[in-house]
């Protein structure tokens, strides 16, 4: 099938051959039909299977009879929900490159940066808004954005807008639509609580599932290193000097292990930039830009900063610590391998992460390859390592009687 084959009008599709598109991805055939029938669907694919445009082209088309609107005289019609700012970048990028023949104008607006420059924008009127649900209640409250004219709501990546916990945001967006709207819901997977906020803002949705959730890229090997939690940063390194070259992306649990880990290899002479939640917008995207220029070859990320990052020729993941939640581990190793090409995840396992290989294996039905010839195994019976604060005494503290904590006499 090609693109044209999907009615697509010639602007668009003159754009979308510029960009260097000839065939749309499964996901977008099975997508782009429906939406252009104006029917409510409920979309479950993962990231990196073009789903982006899955949206953006039929949102296009739709509303291509009326983008002659003069510049003031535009009106919200499309909004896309994004749960992270670098997703909403992204998305505009998108909007941006297949709107290059018509005069739809779009923009983004997120929190942690300036709010007066977004303003400027939107009052000069746009067709097609892509925000973060913070920063779209803010502006909504302000009078700045009019949400009453939208004829397509999109929530894109809605599992990971629900597990951030936008839940309430989201269906406050949702009732400020016009009822009558036309709604999208892309995840990456569906659990309960998407399908429940399905079943409640959707009508009649039609359902495209592309791959099954768990299904993992067969073009990328995945290795696992059972390694004492302590000895994590000397297998990493090890690993860096003699195995893992090109560009790598590694992921961690928390930010504080992220800056952690970045110091430990700056020291070793590495090239490292950092994402996390913390980071002002502007200097996570001057870290992605150094990455995806080779600048820099490793980045390390959290969960959240990394989720919708696009990052073409990727030649591994180092899953530093493993998550918790299996289907994140898919994401992060799909990360790799994109478009064809190959690559290699690598993951440490430490004695308290072995519960989550297990749910991993489960859920991606595989077993996966364990390397044992690395310098720090771990004992295979070791159960979970004790951490013992620091400043408190190992020892219990003396007993009182309950009578003698009485007959103290307090002085204040």
């Amino acid at each position: 099938m090609s693109f044209k084959d999907l009615k697509l009008n010639k602007p668009i599709l003159r754009a979308v051959a510029e960009a260097g598109y000839e065939n749309p991805t499964l996901v977008q055939e099975k997508t782009i039909p429906l939406v252009l029938a104006k029917k409510d669907i409920v979309v479950s694919a993962q990231t990196g299977t073009g789903k982006t445009a899955a949206f953006a082209l039929p949102i296009l088309q739709l509303l291509f009879d009326k983008q002659d609107a003069s510049k003031r005289g535009k009106k919200i019609r499309a909004l896309v929900v994004s749960p992270t700012r670098e997703l909403a970048l992204q998305i505009e990028e998108n909007f941006k490159t297949y709107s290059t023949y018509t005069n739809l104008r779009s923009t983004v607006i997120f929190g942690g940066t300036s709010i007066e420059p977004q303003i400027d924008v939107l009052k000069k009127g746009i067709d097609i808004l892509i925000a973060t649900p913070g920063r779209l209640l803010d502006l909504h409250k302000q009078d700045i954005v009019n949400l009453d004219y939208i004829e397509t709501l999109v929530l894109d990546e809605a599992d990971l807008m629900l597990d951030m916990g936008f839940i309430d945001d989201v269906k406050k967006i949702e009732r400020l639509c016009p009822a009558d709207k036309q709604t999208l819901l892309f995840s990456a997977t569906i659990p309960f609580k998407v399908e429940q906020l399905a079943n409640t803002i959707l009508k009649l949705p039609e359902r495209v599932e592309v791959s099954p959730n768990s299904s993992t890229s067969k073009n990328v090997n995945q290795v696992l290193y059972y390694v004492p939690k302590r000895n994590k940063i000397e297998l990493c390194l090890h690993l860096l000097r003699n195995t893992i070259k090109g560009s790598i992306l590694i992921f961690r649990r928390t930010k504080f292990g992220v800056d952690k880990l970045e110091q430990t290899l700056l020291k070793n002479g590495y090239k490292v930039e950092t994402i996390h939640g913390d980071k002002a917008q502007n200097l996570r995207q001057e870290s992605l830009k150094k990455f995806k220029n080779g600048y820099v070859n490793i980045l390390i990320a959290t969960d959240v900063a990394a989720r919708g990052i696009d990052i073409d020729e990727l030649d591994a993941v180092i899953n530093f610590d493993l998550p918790n939640v299996p289907e994140t581990y898919v994401h992060r190793i799909g990360r790799t391998a994109r478009a064809g090409n190959s690559g290699t995840s690598y993951s440490f396992c430490s004695a308290d992460e072995k519960p989550y290989v297990a749910s991993i294996q489960k859920l991606i039905n595989l077993q996966i390859d364990v390397d044992d010839t690395h310098p720090y195994p771990l004992d295979p019976k070791a159960k979970k390592e004790t951490h013992r604060t620091p400043g408190k005494s190992k020892h219990k503290k003396g007993r009182k009687s309950e009578a003698s904590k009485k007959k103290k006499k307090r002085w204040y």
